[in-house]
């Protein structure tokens, strides 16, 4: 079963950095687009940027421009570097595929931005 593991999460003042790691037991980076989801508190998930194998990116409306997902196959990683936090970033973040999320999602990674 393939297990993903979030980390790299934190607390930081509005204009900060944060740069989160999700490793993948297995061999699904090299097939599947992979995403950066978050929940805050009392909202449902949403996707906040994906990325194929052939690194080709997407990002929401909301962090474009400011956010930066990038993936290491030989690793079975990928990355979302965030920058220029705003409080409205707070979440709960979990990497996933893409369009269709596997059942088993990782313990995510918590990023607080205060103003």
């Amino acid at each position: 079963q393939v297990q993903l593991v979030e980390s790299g999460g934190g607390s930081v003042q509005a204009g900060g950095s944060l740069r989160l790691s999700c490793a993948a037991s297995g061999s699904i980076f090299r097939i599947y687009v992979m995403g950066w989801y978050r929940q805050a508190p009392g909202k449902q998930r949403e996707l906040v940027a994906r990325i194929t194998p052939g690194d080709t990116s997407n990002y929401a409306d909301s962090v474009r421009g400011r956010f930066s997902i990038s993936r290491d196959n030989a690793k079975n990683t990928v990355y979302l570097q965030m920058d220029s936090l705003k409080p409205e970033d707070t979440a709960v973040y979990y990497c996933n595929t893409y369009p269709n999320p596997r059942d088993s999602w990782g313990q995510g990674t918590q990023v607080t931005v205060s103003s």
